[in-house]
């Protein structure tokens, strides 16, 4: 992550000073976006700039690039079924449900130790419930698990997005849970793995920083997967279309695209 970044227009250079030491870069270079993206994310964490986006009429508390990059993904996978650990204000279901929609196949079950009453509701209501099945449970309870693998039959192609509880420990422990569901060439993701970057920072003047984010965070439970795991590959997907000099996303899950490969 950048530690620093001096922008000068008029003669098109950056100065962007990181751990790893100072460096000068034209603007229009991938090691500038790249800068700009970081301190972007910072901000905009700061600032709660993922709170303000609705989708089909939910609010969805997501990057919209994660989403995108996200659906690069399923429309390749094709998958029959999608599990999401974390619901808050059911966007996320909804935004899954449409695609399957679109794609004429596959289902979504939602799980969260806690769906609020309006949340349930409004959920409920929406013309894509028919594609939404919610569990209302801790996601790592035994039965829980037990529930969710009945609901999936023999053959069926399985994506896991855990977006509950961001702990390590808990993320660690639906890492082992859910990982069985997942398909071969399909993926098990631990998102916002952004909190490693993010840590010390305060999100309001009188907010207290989360040092403890360094560690404590999904990445972090995905890393460790992965050396245990050699099912498993932390891979996060390539651009389906790319004619710039870019390689990589800007996302609030660094190092959580885990994908299975045997």
């Amino acid at each position: 992550m950048v530690d620093k970044l001096e922008i000068d227009w008029e003669s098109g250079q950056a100065l962007i000073s990181s751990p790893k030491g100072v460096i000068q870069c034209p603007i229009a270079s991938p090691e500038t976006f790249r800068a700009l993206s970081d301190a972007w994310l910072k901000c905009g964490w700061q600032n709660k700039h993922v709170y303000t986006f609705t989708w089909m009429g939910r609010p969805v508390i997501q990057l919209p690039e994660d989403m995108v990059r996200t659906q690069e993904v399923l429309y390749r996978l094709q998958p029959d079924v999608i599990v999401e650990t974390g619901i808050a204000h059911g966007g996320s279901l909804i935004y899954y449900a449409s695609l399957c929609k679109m794609f004429g196949k596959g289902r979504v079950i939602g799980i969260d130790i806690e769906i609020r009453p309006h949340n349930r509701t409004a959920l409920e209501s929406h013309e894509l419930f028919d594609r939404i099945e919610l569990i209302e449970d801790d996601s790592n309870a035994p039965e829980t698990v037990e529930q969710v693998k009945s609901m999936i039959r023999p053959n069926e192609t399985v994506f896991v997005m855990l977006d509950g509880n961001h702990t390590r420990d808990h993320v660690a422990q639906e890492l082992k849970n859910y990982s069985p569901l997942v398909t071969v060439g399909s993926y098990i993701v631990a998102a916002d793995g952004l909190m490693q970057e993010l840590a010390g920072l305060a999100r309001f003047e009188d907010d207290r920083p989360n040092e403890d984010w360094r560690t404590n965070n999904p990445q972090e439970a995905a890393r460790c997967f992965a050396e245990q795991n050699p099912d498993f590959v932390l891979e996060t997907p390539g651009f389906e279309f790319n004619e710039s000099p870019l390689t990589e996303p800007i996302t609030y899950a660094p190092g959580g695209w885990l994908k299975r490969i045997r």
